[in-house]
């Protein structure tokens, strides 16, 4: 028998649940912010915070997995009004459903603390997801939303209206916006900063942190080293979970960082809904193609070139049906048989889409094998035994020798660009891409969307038969905008209910 589930060489068994609530115990109590810590905020001033891949956090003595989850839709959110750090806004009824349903999909993470934005829509959104749980939340100020000063509280239009210029600035170049006196998003990252060092010094080892839009944007930037320039780059949604495992060093010092998955929703990863508050008419969606019968015989993850077992051929269904109303232009794959046995599933499926009788003519979808997906080949080339790898939750591909990397990075760098070069090459107005392929192969490329380097390869994480999507607000010549990284809910790891969303996603 097979489930449905992810599967992935390096997926933990999960977690038991908490106790339940004791109604004797306080639900929340306060963190003050550290004077060291606004003291940090001031020094951040108007100077640039450059250079954090040489970050240092705090060692840790054992592994350490946190979860972020931004907070449901507020009023504020529905208004379309600037909410910052202000506190006037509360959970709509979608946003009460939709932590409801974060709650549903986190109830078997055996979560040792929670950290919550004191802010009234983030400490509900976490009083909801924690549920029964015993343990009380600890709510922080510094995981407030970004203080957008005079811009709270209104709507896009009056800001618009009332500081023309500078309203544009803070559209287009929000790392340099300054208003009365300030530079919001450096400031939000040194706060971020401080958050990490109070996280990780906690006796935990399973973290759940409920904030905002802004603030997780800055916690995972800043854990990975990315600077300001990557705000709204790395997308959260209403309730969008997103995963980071920390791993302790042997030789102590600052831990290996791998950010395991970003921004999985209650609402479909590929529907409707603006990136960073813009329309996206660009868009390329990454399959890691399923697991095929030779894998569990290689001792290199995802290696093999047989067929696809049975449960590969169930998460290249599931994932076909997940894209079904995409209106894909176009399909490229590895020439590797379960990349092209998975890729072959979708064109069936999106070509049937629009059939609903027997006089139907099946929508053509343009499939191409390009030899450049393939990395297969490279990976087995590495003279170092794999097959320990399997209790690895994340980080694996740091395993490997220099030289190995450096050829995935090169290739995948090919793969890129040909990826780009399909979506240029469209006349149509909306157009998507998928290509299917090796997990490393997307993470590689996933680098070159953010403009990184090979010694990035270690800090994402995808399982097989998962989903990434790339949105291009600027056409493909402009910067990616990533919706969300490996997306499993389709294989029922985290599995939640899909509903369409009508909300932009740039709601702070």
């Amino acid at each position: 028998m097979y489930s449905i589930a992810a599967t992935s060489f390096f997926i933990q068994k999960p977690f038991k649940s908490f106790p339940f609530h004791s109604p004797n115990r306080p639900l929340c109590t306060v963190i003050r912010s550290s004077s060291s810590a606004t003291q940090e905020i001031e020094k951040a001033g108007r100077k640039e915070i450059e250079g954090l891949k040489g970050l240092e956090f705090s060692p840790i003595k054992a592994a350490k997995r946190v979860v972020l989850v931004r907070h449901g839709q507020s009023t504020w959110n529905a208004e379309g009004r600037i909410q910052g750090s202000s506190d006037f806004s509360v959970l709509t009824s979608k946003g009460e459903s939709q932590a409801e349903t974060s709650r549903q999909m986190l109830i078997d993470d055996s979560f040792d603390v929670c950290f919550s934005s004191p802010l009234r829509r983030s400490k509900r959104t976490a009083e909801i997801i924690w549920g029964a749980r015993e343990e009380e939340i600890l709510t922080d100020s510094d995981m407030r939303e970004i203080d957008l000063y005079s811009f709270q509280g209104l709507l896009k239009h009056e800001g618009k209206a009332k500081y023309g210029e500078a309203f544009r600035q803070w559209q287009i170049d929000a790392p340099n916006f300054i208003i009365d006196g300030h530079y919001p998003v450096r400031e939000l990252w040194a706060r971020a900063k401080s958050c990490w060092e109070k996280i990780l010094v906690h006796e935990s080892k399973s973290v759940l942190v409920v904030a905002h839009n802004a603030v997780n944007q800055a916690l995972i930037a800043t854990a990975m080293g990315l600077g300001t320039e990557y705000f709204r780059i790395l997308l959260q949604s209403n309730c969008g979970v997103s995963v980071l495992d920390f791993t302790p060093q042997p030789e102590g010092g600052t831990p290996s960082i791998c950010l395991n998955r970003l921004n999985q929703t209650p609402g479909s990863p590929v529907a409707g809904g603006s990136s960073a508050g813009r329309k996206a008419s660009k868009r390329i969606v990454l399959v890691c193609h399923g697991v095929s019968e030779s894998d569990l015989e290689s001792s290199m993850p995802y290696t093999g070139n047989g067929p696809m077992n049975m449960l590969g051929a169930i998460q290249a269904q599931k994932i076909a049906e997940l894209l079904l109303d995409l209106k894909v232009s176009t399909i490229v794959s590895g020439t590797k048989r379960a990349s092209v046995e998975t890729a072959d599933t979708i064109s069936k499926v999106q070509e049937a889409a629009d059939c609903l009788g027997a006089d139907c003519i099946p929508r053509y979808v343009e499939t191409k094998q390009i030899p450049d997906l393939d990395v297969e080949t490279i990976l087995t080339q590495s003279k170092k035994d794999a097959s320990g790898m399997q209790n690895v939750p994340s980080g694996w591909l740091n395993r490997l020798e220099d030289g190995i990397t450096t050829s995935l990075w090169d290739q995948s760098g090919k793969a890129w660009k040909h990826l780009l070069h399909e979506l240029s090459e469209r006349s149509d107005q909306e157009s998507i891409a998928i290509a299917v392929g090796h997990p490393a192969l997307h993470i590689a490329m996933m680098g070159h969307c953010l403009n990184l380097t090979k010694e990035w390869l270690g800090s994402f994480h995808l399982d097989a038969g998962s989903i990434s999507v790339i949105d291009f607000p600027d056409g493909p010549s402009g910067r990616g905008v990533v919706r969300c990284i490996n997306y499993t809910a389709h294989l029922g790891r985290w599995s939640i209910p899909i509903t369409r969303s009508t909300q932009a996603d740039e709601e702070y």
